[in-house]
């Protein structure tokens, strides 16, 4: 029997209350919607062990489209827990972190979107620029900027 291996990474899945507002600032962030749909009904409930749910889902991808965002908004069964303030510490979820090409710029724009600041941008060894911000509805997202060939 042949041993099986990965193939790729396809998606990292976000539950969001708010669909419309979570698309608007991953396409801030230089993400595309990719695809929007409804996710019911008996077979999707016994993939996830949550039995009839009723779910809207937003794909989103990246420039290189290589990676996804799978946005999910559950309408039935209701959320039960909510980690979005979580510290960075916590288990579980944590992050997702994309590399851009201005950070200061990406910043102010999605500031205008409600993101803020955690700590601070730091400089890690004049190879990046680094930072974690918290975006739409508190969702920890890590950015990092390569400046090796911009000193």
């Amino acid at each position: 029997m042949t041993k099986s291996k990965l193939i790729q990474m396809h998606n990292v899945g976000i539950v969001v209350q708010s669909l419309d507002n979570a698309i608007a600032f991953f396409t801030e962030l230089g993400l595309r919607p990719e695809g929007r749909a409804m996710i019911e009904g008996e077979w999707a409930g016994r993939v996830t062990g949550l039995d009839n749910q009723s779910v809207e889902i937003a794909m989103m991808v990246t420039p290189d489209g290589h990676s996804r965002l799978e946005l999910s908004r559950f309408l039935a069964p209701a959320t039960v827990s909510d980690h979005r303030s979580s510290p960075v510490n916590s288990l579980g979820y944590l992050r997702v972190m994309f590399e851009v090409d201005n950070l200061d710029e990406l910043l102010l724009r999605l500031k205008k979107h409600g993101a803020e600041l955690v700590g601070e941008v730091v400089n890690y060894e004049n190879i990046y620029r680094l930072c974690y911000i918290r975006g739409i509805e508190g969702i920890l997202i890590g950015l990092s900027e390569d400046i090796r060939n911009k000193q």
